[in-house]
Parts: C-alpha cells; sequence; structure tokens
C-alpha cells in the first residue's frame, strides 16, 4: 500500500506540473495585456482576481478544492496585516489569492528569478533576501508602503515551512511589529492540509486532498501591547484553532 502511494504520489505530481504550466500560460496572456503595465493599488488588485480565477481552475483539476471560511472578518474599507502558519509550498497559491481583496505576500527573491513565472511571482509579493540585512530593513519599508496603499500584506510568521511535530512553529516578530508600526489588526489565517497534498520532506511528490483556509476574527493591536504580547496572544490562538480543528 506504501508503494503504491509513493507511486500515486510522483504520477500526481507529474499531472500537476503539466496542468501548472498550462494554465500559467492561459494566464500570461491577460496578465501581459492587461496588468503588468498599471500602477500599484491597480496592478495588485487586478492580479490577485485573475490569480483567484487562475487557482480556481488549477486548484480542482488537481484534486485539491479549497474551501475558504471567515471571509466576513475582512470589513469592508479595512486592510489587515494577515498571518498564516505555512506548513507546505501548497500555501502559496492558496494564501494569495484567497485573501479577500488587494495583497501582497512577503516572499523569498530566489522565486522571481524563474523565467515568466519570476513575472508574476513579482507582482504578488514583496520580495526579500534573507541573507541580506539591507534587503530585510527594506523589505519593511514595503511592506509599510503596501498597507499604506490599502492592500492587506500576508506574512508567514513561523518564517519557513513548519516540519517539526509541532502545530505551529513558534512565532518571529516582524509581523506583529509591523502590525503595531502601523495600527493595524492582524488577521490569522489557518491552513490545512497542504503538509498532506506537498509534503516538505518529499521533493517530488503530490497527494491530491480537499484544502480549507479559515480566517479568524481580527486580532487588534491594544494600546499596552508589545510586539511580544501581540505575537504570543496570536500564537495561542491560532495553536488552539488549528489544533480543535485539524
Amino acid at each position: 500500500m506504501k508503494l503504491i502511494k509513493e507511486i500515486l504520489g510522483r504520477v500526481f505530481a507529474i499531472w500537476a506540473i503539466i496542468v501548472f504550466t498550462v494554465t500559467l500560460i492561459v494566464f500570461l496572456i491577460p496578465f501581459l495585456l492587461f496588468t503588468v503595465y498599471l500602477p500599484d493599488p491597480k496592478k495588485t488588485l487586478r492580479f490577485i482576481s485573475m490569480s483567484r480565477v487562475w487557482m480556481g481552475v488549477f486548484l480542482p483539476l488537481i484534486g485539491c478544492p479549497l474551501r475558504v471560511r471567515g471571509r466576513k472578518n475582512f470589513k469592508p474599507g479595512e486592510n489587515y496585516v494577515v498571518v498564516c502558519n505555512h506548513n507546505s509550498f501548497m500555501d502559496v497559491p492558496i494564501s494569495s489569492p484567497y485573501i479577500p481583496g488587494g495583497n501582497k505576500t512577503i516572499a523569498k527573491i530566489e522565486m522571481a528569478k524563474i523565467p515568466l513565472f519570476g513575472l508574476i511571482y513579482r507582482t504578488g509579493s514583496v520580495l526579500v533576501d534573507r541573507k541580506s540585512e539591507k534587503s530585510r530593513k527594506d523589505s519593511y519599508g514595503q511592506m509599510k508602503k503596501v498597507l499604506a496603499m490599502g492592500l492587506h500584506m500576508c506574512i508567514y510568521p513561523e518564517g519557513t515551512r513548519n516540519k517539526s511535530d509541532q502545530p505551529i512553529k513558534a512565532f518571529h516578530d516582524g509581523a506583529f511589529r509591523l502590525a503595531i508600526d502601523t495600527g493595524k489588526a492582524v488577521v490569522p489565517g489557518i491552513i490545512f492540509n497542504t503538509r498532506g497534498v506537498l509534503p516538505a520532506d518529499k521533493p517530488f511528490f503530490l497527494m491530491p486532498h480537499p484544502l480549507r483556509f479559515h480566517f479568524l476574527p481580527p486580532i487588534p493591536v491594544a494600546p499596552n501591547d508589545t510586539v511580544e504580547s501581540l505575537k504570543n496572544r496570536t500564537h495561542e490562538i491560532m495553536t488552539a484553532y488549528y489544533v480543535s480543528n485539524k
């Protein structure tokens, strides 16, 4: 049974690559014609709308339909620091398109070097070279600008994919410093089942499974909040929800 699963995982991975490539080519046509030359925030708003259509086709075709809950927690006219748990590379095509409203995601600069895909990746991201202190400082300023434009800023506060046995790893400070500095509330986004679909410990493997993305009520910045207190409160809320709804 285990051998069959391993074989099927490779077959599904090949299918996913084929579907991704074909849908990427189709997506590129309207993206290049109607999006890439727009100024922000119009560019990002249109990009997110188009990406939602793209993923709405791609995810069901690879056997990973997505159900989203909690959109009502995004109040009209408000924007947020959205923090998501991170178990898999599959989290990326879920989080950005399905966060209600325009948003950008903090992302590794290496992926932006991929031909064609890199252009799309760059549009929806604030890029950071984690090896460069200057890049990290510059990206923080860019995230502030994203929020000032009225867009949401999506961050994975665990930093890297969770390969541990903990439900959610300890958080880094950045997302919560950003929330305090800008006065923006934090919206937790909990992603389920991506670890099984695209495991971090298997480089060429995909196992179809329905996915879920739940948004929790905003966590406002209290007058006496510190980065540590806001970070810990958010981590406790997200961990409790993930464990009880897994």
